[in-house]
């Protein structure tokens, strides 16, 4: 995987890149202890934590999200997901550049940022345990490979002493071998940098098919409902996200990446997907599960793509499984 040709702006310098953010909810602030964490490029980001504050690194997980998504939309998730561990567990949220409480991205964004705060924020939080869902899953699974020094011909990031002793994906957005169409990214991105959000988040769920019932709702009622959604809080917060998340995803997904880049990833790692999640998302995860030596495969029976943040009962409980070493699941 060559880092450097992909997620740059430079190659992508016809997006509108500007990050907003939004302060944290006092909701939030109740169920979470927040901190800053200061880069040392000279931005922040901002972490959440949950369950046991003294937790150790092997009972401490950190999770990564997706495009669009800020740690707030990740809590429900976060306070299950500490709670199905144990108590003597904590978990770990942070918001990526460019939403939430974390500084905009740098002007030299690039893949190289984004596995420099995974590092950051496993050396800060000293977690022994990775989770990624949808583009968050790509983030990690790059980051664990720049960790182990796969890279030859840069190795900047080699530290094997942070390469996790678990790492699980849900639904990892790589488009592997031409898997993923990626057709619709342009005029998306083109909706979204002209303000039209509703417009643009319908051209994406159509795309990706994420959601079965949206996929099939006409565009143009489509386009108003989610214009609709953007003026609640919660669509405020996807608003404020989607310039940041717009790039990446284009990047993440507009390049097709080979099975075989991923074959050095350890042995522990759990590819997992949802059922009822778009097929290319399954199909991406049984792929790189089969070059993977060691690695498992985990198909939630209900799972849809949004079972994360949606903290699906089925899905958290596979996911403490894996993490507390109890192979019993829901899934095969």
């Amino acid at each position: 995987m060559a880092r450097n040709s992909k997620w740059t702006r430079s190659r992508y310098a016809w997006l509108n890149m500007k990050s907003l953010r939004i302060p944290f909810s006092r909701s939030f602030a109740s169920a979470a202890r927040e901190s800053l964490v200061a880069a040392p490029d000279g931005g922040t980001l901002g972490l959440a934590s949950y369950g046991a504050a003294d937790a150790p690194g092997d009972r401490r997980l950190l999770v990564v999200g997706g495009a669009f998504l800020t740690a707030l939309i990740y809590r429900p998730f976060a306070l299950a997901l500490s709670r199905e561990l144990g108590k003597d567990w904590a978990v770990d949220v942070y918001d990526r550049r460019g939403r939430g409480n974390s500084s905009e991205q740098p002007a030299d964004y690039s893949l190289d940022t984004e596995i420099a705060d995974v590092q950051l924020m496993l050396r800060h939080t000293g977690s022994r345990n990775l989770f990624g869902h949808s583009l968050g899953g790509s983030v990690v699974l790059n980051a664990v490979q720049a960790f182990q020094g796969n890279d030859v011909t840069d190795r900047r990031f080699a530290d094997p002493r942070i390469v996790p002793d678990r790492l699980a994906v849900y639904d990892p957005a790589i488009n592997i071998e031409g898997e993923m169409n990626a057709s619709w990214m342009r005029e998306f991105v083109a909706e979204a940098n002209r303000g039209r959000t509703g417009r643009a988040l319908s051209i994406m769920h159509r795309g990706m098919r994420t959601s079965p019932t949206l996929s099939r709702v006409p565009a143009p009622l489509l386009a108003a409902l989610l214009g609709i959604a953007t003026n609640t809080r919660w669509g405020q917060m996807t608003r404020t996200a989607i310039s940041s998340g717009t790039g990446e995803l284009l990047a993440a997904l507009g390049e097709v990446e080979s099975a075989q880049e991923f074959a050095s990833l350890p042995p522990v790692t759990q590819f997992m997907a949802g059922a009822k999640s778009p097929v290319y998302f399954r199909t991406t995860a049984a792929k790189l599960h089969a070059v993977v030596p060691g690695s498992t495969y985990v198909e939630s029976p209900d799972g849809v793509h949004a079972s994360v943040p949606a903290a699906i009962g089925e899905l958290v409980g596979d996911i403490a499984a894996y993490f507390t070493g109890n192979r019993t699941h829901s899934g095969r």
